[in-house]
């Protein structure tokens, strides 16, 4: 079975943290939700698969603490 984007990547660039990855993933695919909601389109791609994409491709990166 095949995951795209590879898990282990999206932990790279999370700075190796899973926690820091989930919380990031799951914050964007609400906020992505919320946007849709407003917008009304219809995607195929599910908003956390969206969400997970954004991180892989570095266009959501985790803040510093």
């Amino acid at each position: 079975m095949m995951i795209d984007p590879p898990i282990d990547e999206l932990v790279k660039r999370a700075r190796g943290n899973v926690y820091v990855l989930s919380n990031i993933v799951a914050k964007r695919a609400k906020e992505i939700e919320t946007l849709r909601r407003v917008d009304s389109t219809d995607i195929d791609l599910k908003s956390i698969s969206q969400a997970c994409q954004e991180v892989y491709y570095g266009k959501v990166v985790p803040s510093d603490f």
